[in-house]
């Protein structure tokens, strides 16, 4: 994650183990097992709601996953 980082937090979630998210609207997620995903032009909107959200894997699976441009990191 560049320098422009502006929020990275540990999650307590059985799908994600960190969530970092930077001024470029870029989230990286950081899952359970060891995968990492950088998704790009995510909205402030959708970080919050996966922070708000009681299900951070639902949250994800319904409001991410699939819907935004994404790489695989590790």
């Amino acid at each position: 994650m560049s320098h422009a980082a502006i929020l990275r937090t540990r999650v307590a979630s059985s799908l994600l183990a960190w969530v970092a998210y930077s001024s470029d609207a870029t989230l990286e997620l950081t899952f359970r097992k060891g995968a990492r995903y950088r998704y790009f032009g995510v909205p402030p909107a959708v970080v919050q709601g996966l922070f708000a959200a009681k299900s951070k894997g639902a949250y994800f699976n319904c409001q991410i996953r699939n819907r935004f441009r994404y790489q695989r990191l590790a």
